[in-house]
């Protein structure tokens, strides 16, 4: 298995894990409308994410932005929703990250 394969493999694998982590929102005192709508906007890269197009790789990882953001800030500011944000923000980072990695070796097979 290629290097692209595998960390397109763990990026929908760590994609549907930052969802349900989203979701998981609703364990820490979040509604459930709030915790889907939190989750809703992921479905914009899901198509590109599968078919492994780089370009798509390439704004989702400002996408997950926000998210990175937003488990930062739960971590430091509440105490109630720490071990959520936890696991969120390291579900998040491991996204990103991997769709960074699926663009580097992309990038070095066209070459």
């Amino acid at each position: 298995m290629s290097l692209e394969t595998t960390t397109r493999s763990l990026t929908i694998g760590l994609w549907i894990a930052v969802v349900l982590s989203l979701l998981a929102w609703m364990l820490a005192g979040y509604r459930w409308p709030i915790c889907i709508l939190a989750a809703l906007p992921l479905l914009a890269p899901l198509s590109g994410l599968v078919r492994g197009r780089r370009h798509t790789y390439a704004w989702a990882t400002l996408f997950a932005i926000p998210y990175l953001v937003f488990a930062l800030t739960e971590l430091l500011v509440n105490p109630a929703a720490r071990w959520v944000a936890a696991v969120s923000l390291l579900l998040v980072f491991g996204w990103f990250c991997t769709m960074i990695l699926f663009l580097r070796a992309s990038r070095a097979r066209r070459e």
